[in-house]
């Protein structure tokens, strides 16, 4: 099948945390027999911040960010696509898109919404009946997140959604595998995560608030953003951390940090795709507790869960290095075995056979 997607960036991760997610699911529909092109524009200086090339398994059509320059790529997609995927949080021109994309709806192909913030798209559409997106919903075929589970689904259903099937973020262990400790990345505990309005409060209670308990430990926080923030002086900011440096980033520490952005802990079944880059290399993770974790990977064993920066710092005291050794291997073991993205994208083929049969 011929796929269109219109994404954020596919070619880079600066303002960008879905990159993973996209280069993980697309590369693996490639390697299944699909053929890719992905759209994305030439926006917020992603295009000077390339952390990958042209690919050979997408190819890439960067264009202007200008309303005739969206308008012709779509039409670039009408004419070759068999399916056309809108990503949500391009950025620019995403009420357009996602009203023209609906436009190209013909008997021969599928147009597709890929929720990658579901839980804060239901939220802003709920909270708003106005808002453009709610009447869209139904009238697309289907529409995937990459989280969220049932609570979700049930979202979009209620808001008239024809199917809606939660894709996961997942582990290409091509990109991210265990690797030498690196001597820029040693600390007690590393965090990397953008900062952005509905994650900040969070970083404070979590990561913040734990460095503050332990002020003879190191931490390290990683992520645009941070330059303005008042950190505690044992909190070392890298900045911009590009995704070649993630697997030292997260082999380096004693341990590694998730926190949920807040509309994305309310739902629950919202794995991050820092989870699974982390537990692909072997990290000792550290997650803030949401619903669903169990289903991914086993709290206690394959990871370490805190409600609060009080438990992160315990579980930072606590740890020994060989139990932080010992989480990691299990993570790892669990990730390629259920959470690869092969395992997505044979997901994502069943749905459309289902939907063809």
């Amino acid at each position: 099948m011929n796929i269109a997607f219109f994404v954020s960036s596919l070619l880079s991760a600066y303002w960008n945390g879905a990159a993973t997610y996209y280069r993980g699911l697309i590369k693996a529909l490639h390697n299944r027999g699909h053929r890719i092109t992905v759209y994305e524009p030439d926006a917020y200086d992603r295009q000077r911040h390339r952390d990958l090339e042209h690919p050979a398994w997408a190819r890439v059509i960067v264009y202007a960010n200008d309303q005739d320059a969206v308008l012709h790529a779509l039409e670039s997609a009408r004419r070759h696509a068999d399916m056309i995927v809108k990503a949500s949080g391009i950025g620019v021109f995403d009420e357009l898109l996602e009203a023209a994309v609906l436009e190209t709806k013909s008997p021969k192909n599928y147009v597709v919404y890929c929720d990658v913030d579901a839980p804060a798209t239901l939220e802003r559409v709920e909270n708003s009946t106005a808002d453009p997106f709610r009447e869209l919903i139904p009238r697309y075929d289907f529409i995937f997140t990459y989280g969220g589970g049932s609570p979700v689904v049930r979202g979009y259903e209620s808001l008239g959604a024809k199917l809606c099937v939660p894709i996961y973020n997942g582990l290409d262990p091509e990109t991210h595998y265990p690797v030498a400790a690196d001597p820029r990345f040693e600390a007690e505990l590393g965090f990397l995560g953008h900062r952005l309005p509905d994650r900040e409060a969070r970083v404070e209670q979590f990561f913040l608030n734990a460095a503050e308990q332990l002020p003879e430990r190191k931490f390290l926080l990683g992520g645009i953003g941070w330059d303005s923030k008042p950190l505690p002086s044992n909190v070392k900011n890298l900045g911009h951390v590009y995704t070649p440096d993630h697997n030292a980033f997260n082999c380096t520490p004693h341990a590694v940090l998730n926190i949920s952005r807040a509309s994305m802990a309310r739902y629950g079944f919202s794995p991050a795709t820092r989870v699974f880059e982390a537990a692909g290399a072997g990290a000792c993770l550290i997650t803030d507790a949401w619903i669903g974790i169990e289903r991914f990977f086993d709290p206690g064993e394959e990871i370490l869960v805190a409600h609060s920066g009080e438990e992160v710092a315990a579980h930072v005291v606590n740890l020994t290095p060989e139990r932080a050794k010992q989480v990691g291997r299990a993570a790892y073991r669990r990730a390629l075995a259920q959470h690869t993205y092969a395992e997505r994208a044979a997901e994502f083929d069943n749905i459309l056979e289902g939907a063809l049969a």
